[in-house]
């Protein structure tokens, strides 16, 4: 590698780490001896580790120049930074030099906004097709849709892509249009739905046709920027909810502001990226994708932001004290998931179990359930329901208890990070 590229390299994977809507593939593609690595559903490619291993990406830009001036953004075009970009032969190049190497696994690739958004587009896709076409690289591919952009280049774009994201960043749309003028929600909307289109036609054409070319097999994603403006977790979550409803995404990521500038006053100023809450919103996002909640379930007029000390889960039961608690021999398949401290795992084993006959304690801890939680939701053959009487700020306390004991058994310094 020469000291060009080398270089290039440095400021550009560096630009990249703002961008965190990168994760397995979701798409499968089977190496037939012709070409080079190949992507399985499990990880990015080859397969998933069992010791839970790190697939690796290259995550990088194609670009640090940009033609907008995004106050959020490290590289708007009004900071005053170090620019470059990579031809299309040289990322390309870099990307099976480092698979050969054992370096990475597959290639996550953004941009800033060079010239215009189709000039943008075309290289991104570009970039694909030649590793594709020319490389026949079969591993994981991931391209950023740049909003402006021709359809045609996002079409193309998605025949090579395992999965394709367009970033929304801010929640709202008065808010984007303070902070990044020259942007709105339908120019991010327009390429979502056209991938939203695509895929759902690609899908329809593979069970009419063998060989029909797959498009973004991967599905989509998109990121929210939390903390860069003053929306509250209700109006995020909501959003969030819609694109999982209408636009079929797969992830909708959240990322904790970095502060980039403190010269601007349209931004706050925070000493540090808000992780906490930026934590809590997964938890509520993985509570309305596998847990069935609904938004209102989680966040409502009255209470409109997360619990920074609790999850969502044991923070929704705390305020529902009449739901509780469950018999676990009779209730549901959909109340027991709404019990902190079982998962969709237990959950359906319990269903299945209880057929055999009554679960009692011993069963409940075999089947991995958290009884340091579940004990004040729950009732059966052991555990009677002597905790429905405990006020929900009694139990509340306990579990911040249980919570600050462990930590110090495991880390004293470790509570220095939440005080």
């Amino acid at each position: 590698m020469n000291e060009k590229v080398l270089k290039k390299l440095s400021i550009l994977a560096n630009a990249a780490k703002y961008d965190v809507s990168c994760s397995s593939s979701g798409s499968s593609r089977s190496n037939s001896g012709n070409g080079l690595g190949n992507t399985v559903y499990g990880g990015i490619c080859h397969s998933f580790t069992e010791d839970g291993r790190c697939i690796s990406l290259l995550k990088i830009l194609l670009t640090n120049h940009c033609i907008y001036d995004c106050a959020y953004c490290v590289n708007r075009v009004s900071n005053d930074i170090e620019r470059t970009a990579f031809t299309v032969d040289e990322l390309a190049d870099l990307t099976i030099n480092f698979y050969r190497r054992n370096y990475i696994e597959g290639l996550f690739l953004s941009s800033g906004v060079m010239r215009n958004p189709d000039f943008t587009m075309e290289r991104l896709m570009k970039v694909a097709k030649k590793l594709r076409e020319e490389y026949r690289f079969n591993a994981y591919i991931h391209l950023k849709a740049i909003p402006g952009a021709d359809p045609e280049l996002i079409r193309q774009a998605g025949l090579y892509a395992d999965r394709m994201s367009v970033n929304i960043e801010i929640p709202s749309e008065p808010s984007l249009k303070l902070l990044a003028p020259e942007k709105d929600f339908a120019s991010v909307y327009k390429p979502m739905g056209l991938i939203k289109n695509n895929i759902i036609s690609a899908k329809e054409e593979k069970k009419k046709f063998r060989n029909a070319p797959a498009f973004s097999p991967g599905g989509q994603s998109t990121q929210l920027v939390i903390g860069a403006s003053p929306e509250n977790d209700k109006l995020i979550l909501n959003l969030a909810s819609s694109l999982y409803d209408n636009q079929k995404l797969k992830r909708v990521y959240y990322s904790g502001y970095v502060p980039v500038t403190l010269t601007d006053k349209r931004l706050p100023a925070l000493k540090q990226p808000p992780l906490i809450r930026e934590n809590r919103l997964y938890q509520a996002d993985w509570l309305l994708r596998f847990y069935e909640f609904k938004v209102e379930e989680i966040v409502n007029d009255e209470n409109p932001d997360l619990d920074l000390e609790l999850d969502p889960k044991l923070s929704y039961a705390l305020r529902n004290p009449h739901i509780f608690p469950v018999d676990i021999n009779k209730a549901d398949y959909e109340m027991i998931l709404r019990v902190p401290g079982i998962g969709v795992k237990s959950a359906k084993l319990i269903v299945a179990s209880r057929r055999f006959g009554k679960l009692d304690e011993g069963h409940l801890k075999k089947m991995g359930i958290v009884l340091k939680r579940a004990k004040y939701f729950i009732t059966c053959n052991q555990l009677t329901d002597g905790h429905k009487d405990i006020l929900p700020s009694i139990i509340r306390r306990n579990i911040l208890n249980e919570k600050h004991k462990m930590l110090m058994k495991k880390n004293p310094y470790q509570l220095l990070l939440f005080e």
